[in-house]
């Protein structure tokens, strides 16, 4: 049976893809296009036939009635675009959805494919948000993970977006790189704080079956550092960021105050996003779905559609998988689980299994009960229900191993 919906899941947050790169990194499985470091949007036409593509899909897409307040512009690398693509794209989505005055408008860029007219032109249009791609400090590591970009290209673009007066950016820095050392991730973490982003990604690199790094690499493989040297280059990330002025509030970011991505806490949250372009994933009406991961194929379908509504597209998701999602998005977050709206959501008996699961992991201190007066405190699953407060995970410990934990929710629940 569908899972009903709940005014508080009516969207109002969307993601746009844009697929292009200027190549494909070694560790990416993302749905992209390569166009080499010569093409931009201003002079390559398959992105202008892709950006006409995606504004279609967005006019032939169910309104919900309730404006956009947070907007994230993913990819590949969305700063390809040129400012009149972009403008039209977000022309689209206001005339389709509206957008409030004071929404979060992200957009991802890769130093080295924007300049300083660029990133006014899109300011003016409301972007108000970058998420740059960083990666690393090291020219070497760089090379190796397929970068178009190096160091100083880094330098170059956190300058332009400080003379475009672009406050809100972000960094993204990945830890377990081949041959990465820790004295190496220690200096990328320093310099990108050094930089004084509002917000830090720390990603730990996964190996993807389908990419380079994939097929040549196995996990714990030399020149992989070792699953023990990827725990402390962890630990050091949240020692190094958070002692620097900023919040750990989900298991992999970091923002200053008042700087939390809107967006992605939408995800984290478990609310229902629009997502338009090639490989997007949207969720709607308690379904989710992925659109095709080619050029070809995603026209095809926005095709397939015209002169008709993008409804009743994808998955149902039923209580059990809602459950599964809310616990596996909900501990990625500081904040953890609300015990008193798992409650009332999928009933006190769900509540009370939850506490015998998760109590091992209670001794091992993995997992703590926070109450409504904020003390971490133990719990028992003899506890009187309803409860009030809040389940988490430790930081760092029991993010380190929040995949054994959430391993044995999904298999005592599923």
């Amino acid at each position: 049976m569908k899972r009903p919906i709940e005014n508080s899941c009516i969207p109002s947050s969307a993601y746009v893809h844009i697929p292009f790169c200027r190549r494909r990194c070694y560790y990416c499985d993302f749905p992209i296009s390569v166009v080499g470091n010569s093409k931009k949007g201003d002079n390559f036409s398959p992105i202008q036939e892709y950006v006409e593509v995606l504004c279609n899909e967005i006019n032939i897409t169910k309104s919900f009635s309730q404006p956009l307040k947070t907007i994230f512009f993913g990819g590949g690398t969305p700063s390809l675009l040129s400012v009149s693509q972009l403008s039209l794209i977000l022309d689209t989505l206001e005339q389709k959805f509206g957008i409030v005055a004071n929404a979060e408008i992200s957009i991802e860029m890769d130093p080295g494919t924007f300049d300083l007219k660029q990133v006014q032109g899109y300011k003016t249009l409301g972007v108000n948000r970058v998420s740059l791609g960083v990666q690393a400090f090291q020219d070497d590591l760089l090379q190796i993970c397929g970068r178009s970009h190096n160091v100083l290209d880094i330098y170059k673009a956190v300058n332009t977006l400080h003379q475009a007066g672009i406050i809100n950016f972000s960094i993204d820095l990945i830890s377990g790189l081949p041959s990465q050392t820790l004295e190496q991730w220690q200096t990328s973490l320093e310099k990108g704080i050094a930089l004084s982003p509002t917000h830090i990604s720390s990603y730990d690199l996964v190996l993807e079956p389908v990419t380079v790094f994939g097929r040549h690499y196995q996990p714990g493989d030399a020149p992989l550092p070792t699953d023990e040297t990827t725990a402390q280059m962890y630990r050091m990330a949240q020692q190094l960021i958070s002692i620097s002025g900023y919040e750990h509030y989900e298991i992999s970011n970091y923002a200053k105050a008042g700087y939390q991505c809107h967006h992605n806490l939408v995800y984290w949250e478990n609310h229902s996003y629009y997502a338009f372009g090639m490989g997007a994933a949207s969720y709607l009406e308690g379904r989710r779905f992925t659109r095709p991961r080619t050029r070809q194929e995603y026209s095809q379908w926005v095709l397939s559609f015209q002169g008709n509504s993008l409804e009743n597209q994808g998955i149902d998701t039923s209580n059990q998988d809602f459950l599964l999602e809310t616990l596996m998005l909900r501990f990625r977050l500081a904040e953890g689980v609300n015990l008193l709206s798992l409650s009332q959501q999928f009933g006190q008996e769900t509540v009370k299994k939850l506490l015998i699961y998760l109590q091992p992991y209670q001794q091992l201190g993995w997992v703590e009960f926070i109450n409504p007066k904020g003390v971490a405190t133990h719990f028992s699953h003899n506890q009187k229900l309803p409860i009030e407060g809040y389940l988490r995970l430790t930081d760092p410990e029991g993010f380190l191993f929040s995949n054994t934990v959430l391993s044995t929710l999904f298999s005592k629940i599923s």
